[in-house]
C-alpha cells in the first residue's frame, strides 16, 4: 500500500517539481534515490505514517532571509574584518543555517562558514567588495537568500602616483633571523619631490622601513631590514607591502602587495663544499644551506666546466653528494648552488653560486699565487732592463751630475803670475816666484834657504 502510494504521489509531483527546484535549489540525489529505489524493487514499509514521514520534505517551503547589518572593516594592513549578524525573523524549525560568503574583489573567492564573522587579506588600495547569504538546510534541502552586499572604497590619492614594480626578496641570515628587502619604481605621475616610505606587515606585527636607499633624484625606491619579525619555517604565510607617499604637489596614492613568504625566499650558499678527482671519477659532497627545513627540501644546480675543452654543462642533484665519470687528463672548476624544491614549500629564489673549485692535472687552486709571482717576475726583469739600458746611455750621470767647483768670487790682483806659478811645479827643485810683472820663474837647484 505504501509503496503504491509512493509511486503515485511521485507520478503527481511532476506538476510543480520544477518551479519548486528552480526556488528552493533542491539537490536532484533524493530523487535519484528514489528512483533507484523504483528500479531494483527494494520493498519498502507499507506504513502510511513513514510515507509520510519521508515526504514531509515536499512540505510548504520556508522562507529564507538574508543576514543583517553586514559590514567591512579594515583592521589591519592589507586586512578586512567581514561582520553580518542572523536575520531575527529568520525561522529555523529544525534546519541547519550556514553562509555563503563571496569575495568579489580584489581577488574572486566563494566559501561558506557557520560563523557571523570573517578576516580575509588582500590589497586594499583599489577598494574591496563582497557579499553574503543565509543557507538554510534541512535533509538534503538546500535553500537560500538574496545577497548582502558590502564595499570599501580605493585609498584616496591622484592617479599613477603610487609606486610601481614591487619586488621582495627574503634571506635567513641566521637559524633564527630573516631579512627583507624591497625595491620599487616610482609612479610616473609622481612629483619630483615625492618620498615614500615603506612597511610591512607579517601576522600581528606591523613595521616601518628604518634604512631607505635614495635614486639620482633624491627618492627612496629601495627599503633593507636587517631583522624582521618573519618566520623562516613557516608555510604559505603572507608578508604584507604597504607603501605611501608625501608630495607638497599632489596626494599620493598607497600601493600594497601580499608576498608568499616561501616564494620570494632567497636560498643560502651549500655549506662545507668538498671536491676531488679520483682516477675518472669526480666525487662532491657538501651540507645543506642554513635553514630550519630539512635536506629533503633541497635541490642543487652543479656547474661544471672542462677547461681542456672549454665544454660547460649544469647538472641538476636532489641529494647533498655527487659522483660524475670525467676525463682525468683534464682539469675541471666547479661551482654549486641551491633552492628549494616543491616537496617541502613554494620554490623561491636560487642562491648565489658558491665560490669555484678546481680539480685536475694542472690544478689551478693556486693560481692567485701564480699570477703574483708572475707579476713580481716581470717587474724585477723590468727594474733590471731600466738599470741596464740607463748604465748603457749615461743615464745616471745626465740623472744625478757631479757637484762642481765654487767660484771665486773675489778678484785676484795678479791673475797672470798666479798661472804662471802653477805651471812651475817639480818634485825636486824648489820654485820662486817673482812678485815683479814681468819676471820669471827661477830655479835653484840643491839650494837650501
Amino acid at each position: 500500500m505504501g509503496f503504491g502510494f509512493l509511486k503515485v504521489f511521485l507520478s503527481n509531483i511532476s506538476i510543480f517539481d520544477k518551479e519548486l527546484l528552480r526556488e528552493y535549489n533542491i539537490e536532484m540525489k533524493l530523487f535519484a534515490c528514489t528512483a533507484h529505489c523504483l528500479q531494483t524493487g527494494i520493498a519498502l514499509n507499507n506504513s502510511l505514517d513513514w510515507t509520510s514521514m519521508d515526504i514531509s520534505v515536499f512540505s510548504l517551503p520556508v522562507q529564507v532571509l538574508p543576514p543583517v547589518n553586514f559590514t567591512l572593516t579594515v583592521s589591519a594592513l592589507a586586512q578586512v574584518l567581514l561582520h553580518w549578524e542572523p536575520n531575527p525573523a529568520q525561522e529555523q524549525n529544525n534546519s541547519t543555517i550556514r553562509y555563503d560568503v563571496e569575495i568579489l574583489s580584489p581577488v574572486q573567492e566563494e566559501y561558506d562558514t557557520k560563523s557571523t564573522r570573517s578576516v580575509r587579506t588582500a590589497a586594499l588600495h583599489n577598494g574591496f567588495s563582497a557579499r553574503v547569504r543565509t543557507l538554510l538546510l534541512q535533509g538534503h534541502l538546500q535553500m537560500s537568500s538574496d545577497w548582502v552586499e558590502g564595499n570599501l572604497p580605493p585609498l584616496p590619492g591622484a592617479a599613477d602616483t603610487s609606486v610601481t614594480n614591487v619586488s621582495c626578496v627574503t634571506h635567513v641570515t641566521t637559524p633564527g633571523n630573516v631579512s627583507l628587502c624591497c625595491t620599487w619604481l616610482p609612479g610616473q605621475g609622481a612629483p619630483e619631490d615625492t618620498k615614500y616610505f615603506l612597511f610591512y606587515r607579517y601576522e600581528a606585527h606591523t613595521e616601518e622601513c628604518p634604512t631607505h636607499t635614495k635614486d639620482k633624484r633624491n627618492r627612496n625606491t629601495e627599503c633593507r631590514f636587517a631583522n624582521t619579525q618573519i618566520k623562516a619555517g613557516e608555510i604559505d604565510n603572507l608578508i604584507v607591502i604597504h607603501i605611501n607617499g608625501s608630495s607638497q604637489r599632489a596626494a599620493i596614492k598607497p600601493f600594497q602587495q601580499l608576498f608568499n613568504q616561501n616564494a620570494i625566499e632567497k636560498a643560502n650558499i651549500p655549506r662545507n663544499i668538498s671536491i676531488s678527482l679520483e682516477q675518472n671519477d669526480l666525487l662532491a659532497m657538501w651540507e645543506k644551506p642554513i635553514s630550519p627545513f630539512h635536506e629533503e627540501c633541497f635541490e642543487y644546480e652543479f656547474y661544471l666546466i672542462n677547461l681542456k675543452s672549454g665544454n660547460k654543462q649544469i647538472l641538476k642533484i636532489s641529494s647533498n653528494s655527487f659522483q660524475l665519470r670525467v676525463d682525468g687528463s683534464s682539469s675541471y672548476s666547479i661551482r654549486l648552488r641551491a633552492n628549494h624544491n616543491h616537496i617541502c614549500r613554494a620554490r623561491g629564489f636560487w642562491s648565489d653560486w658558491s665560490e669555484t673549485f678546481y680539480v685536475g692535472q694542472n690544478k689551478l687552486e693556486n693560481s692567485i699565487a701564480w699570477i703574483l709571482t708572475l707579476l713580481c717576475v716581470s717587474m724585477s726583469c723590468t727594474l733590471l732592463l731600466v738599470a741596464v739600458l740607463c748604465k748603457i746611455n749615461h743615464v745616471w750621470s745626465k740623472l744625478f751630475p757631479p757637484i762642481p767647483t765654487p767660484s771665486n768670487k773675489f778678484r785676484d790682483p795678479f791673475p797672470i803670475d798666479y798661472e804662471r806659478a802653477r805651471t812651475c811645479t817639480s818634485s825636486t827643485e824648489t820654485e820662486v816666484c817673482s812678485l815683479a810683472e814681468g819676471l820669471s820663474c827661477s830655479v835653484f837647484e840643491d839650494s837650501v834657504f
